[in-house]
């Protein structure tokens, strides 16, 4: 953390002076508290971007031209609508893999209060060894792993998940030090998000992941209403409905809810289709990490009737993070064959976590 000599010389920039970047001065790893009292203004008072990136000029110029009045691209405040992808696009993603995915680990196979189906235990372990050995996955692996997912969190409480989710937000990221799971956010991203917030953006997340545990995640600590969330959806249940269709079914006096099974996975095009029933209005800024996300990305700028851009979020640093030289240099190319604004971890971002998060 900063000195306390320092808090006169944060105070006219800051909300809080635990951790900045003034200079050579080191951006240490940020709490969940710091990174909730990240501000930055209409103008775009960018700490943790570089200040030579054009991607960021290019995200400065669209939000001053469609914020101003007297400008004919002008968006009025209730139409001005962002999406972001979560994973890869603002919070880690790869160490060592997806933090759903290794919440679901936890819970099938090393949760000793709770013992998993055979089939999910050995669906998890195939999972396991997937990540962290072979690097190949089962065939139809997004949906399956889902559904085995759902499972193993079937029949809790949403109160009690939000316990298992928190919890599991205070385990180490491997691979980083000084990252918990509940701080892996990107700060250049932090960044954006209240930049365009303060801007009268509506921020949506519209993610893979399942929707509870986006909620728990990132509501709070983006200031992003719950109900702007979507994402991979469990069925909500009564815990005394067993079997019995929900239209079918009356909530009584004694009953609680429970989570069920998946309804459906939140991918690609299903992305699309799920902001228009939930949002009802075309985005104008998309975010994006993976071609995953192209469906949306593109959704948000053909047939726009206002102007509109998307941003891609590129893995290529191999020094403060675990890029992958191959797989950035084939996100580049669907970026530029989409028309979409490339963001460089490597060249874009002064840092990703702190300086005080680094590879080891």
């Amino acid at each position: 953390m900063l000195k306390k000599l320092l808090t006169g010389i944060l105070a006219g920039t800051l909300s809080f002076g635990s951790f900045c970047s003034f200079g050579n001065l080191e951006v240490q790893a940020a709490t969940r508290a710091e990174i909730s009292n990240i501000q930055v203004k209409k103008s775009g008072n960018f700490q943790y971007w570089n200040k030579d990136s054009e991607t960021l000029a290019e995200l400065k110029n669209y939000v001053k031209d469609v914020t101003n009045k007297k400008s004919k691209n002008f968006i009025p405040v209730e139409d001005r609508i962002a999406v972001f992808d979560m994973e890869g696009t603002f919070l880690c993603e790869t160490e060592p893999y997806y933090f759903e995915w290794m919440l679901y680990l936890e819970r099938a196979l090393y949760d000793e209060n709770f013992i998993p189906s055979q089939a999910d235990r050995e669906y998890a372990q195939n999972i396991e060894n997937s990540i962290r050995k072979t690097k190949k996955f089962p065939k139809n692996v997004d949906v399956d792993e889902a559904k085995s997912q759902e499972s193993v969190f079937k029949g809790m409480t949403p109160a009690n998940y939000e316990k298992y989710v928190q919890n599991f937000m205070q385990k180490p990221v491997e691979g980083l030090t000084n990252l918990k799971w509940g701080e892996a956010f990107y700060l250049p991203m932090v960044e954006v998000i209240k930049y365009l917030q303060a801007n009268d953006f509506t921020v949506y997340i519209v993610s893979g992941s399942d929707r509870p545990t986006v909620r728990i995640l990132a509501c709070d600590l983006l200031k992003i209403a719950p109900n702007n969330v979507i994402g991979s959806d469990p069925k909500i249940i009564s815990a005394y409905q067993d079997e019995n269709d929900g239209g079918n079914y009356v909530y009584k006096k004694n009953d609680y809810l429970v989570r069920g099974n998946l309804i459906e996975k939140n991918l690609k095009m299903n992305k699309v289709s799920v902001i228009a029933q939930e949002i009802g209005k075309q985005p104008v800024l998309g975010f994006g990490n993976s071609s995953g996300d192209t469906s949306m990305l593109n959704y948000t700028v053909y047939g726009n009737k206002y102007k509109s851009a998307a941003f891609f979020v590129i893995c290529d640093d191999l020094t403060r993070e675990f890029g992958n030289t191959s797989k950035a240099e084939s996100c580049l190319k669907l970026a530029q064959e989409n028309g979409w604004l490339a963001i460089s971890m490597k060249d874009d971002w002064k840092t990703i976590y702190g300086d005080n998060v680094k590879k080891g």
